[in-house]
């Protein structure tokens, strides 16, 4: 019997369960996946399910938790290795997981998550392109001290959970990066996690699809 559940959406456009979903999965937590189809805007099944009527939401061994970076935290202790051992660098990791995590509206808004499409980004408004500027020398900042291929080192860690849904952003829109950028972006992509998710993506019902997200 399983610890508990993860309630999500669907995984073709909803980027905070992506961030909740790797985060329980990399601490290898024994829950039961709940996915409701989102439904465009406010989904009732979703706000019945779900203490403040949004996903990601973790319900594990009775601990009751929500929004995707309290889920990461409650992961690492769990999985301490989700950040890094050195304090001065889990120090940065935590601090740009917050800045995904509280900033970046204009990209969201001029570059919804919809990861079975390409889309044209080449029209993004500059306060988008300048949300990509940013995540771009983010990037390239903490590879260049870590050496990658992922931000803080070898392991797919939390900084990488946050940050991972803006890769498949980036994958649809196609907006202009650095090389640096590009290459973590392919090491992302090729993880076995991202790639699971994807698959499973590929296999929801058509009816699930929202106008809105596809071309």
């Amino acid at each position: 019997m399983a610890d508990g559940r993860l309630v999500i959406g669907t995984k073709m456009y909803s980027s905070w369960s992506l961030r909740g979903w790797l985060a329980v999965h990399l601490a290898k937590l024994d829950v039961e996946e709940v996915l409701i189809p989102l439904a465009g805007g406010a989904t009732s099944s979703i706000k019945d399910a779900t203490p403040a009527g949004l996903v990601p939401y973790l319900e594990h061994q009775g601990a009751k938790v929500w929004e995707s970076l309290a889920i990461l935290e409650y992961c690492a202790e769990f999985a301490p290795h989700l950040w890094p051992a050195d304090r001065r660098a889990r120090a940065q990791a935590r601090s740009i997981a917050a800045e995904m995590h509280a900033g970046f509206r204009a990209l969201r808004m001029a570059m919804p998550m919809t990861i079975l499409n390409t889309r044209d980004g080449s029209t993004a408004p500059p306060e988008a392109l300048a949300d990509i500027a940013r995540i771009d020398a983010i990037w390239r900042d903490a590879l260049a001290a870590s050496g990658g291929p992922f931000l803080f080192g070898a392991e797919f860690g939390g900084a990488d959970v946050m940050y991972a849904p803006v890769v498949c952003r980036f994958l649809t829109w196609g907006p202009e990066v650095s090389a640096e950028a590009r290459a973590y972006m392919a090491a992302v992509r090729a993880h076995p996690l991202m790639q699971r998710w994807y698959d499973e993506a590929a296999r929801e019902p058509a009816e699930w699809k929202l106008a809105k997200y596809e071309p």
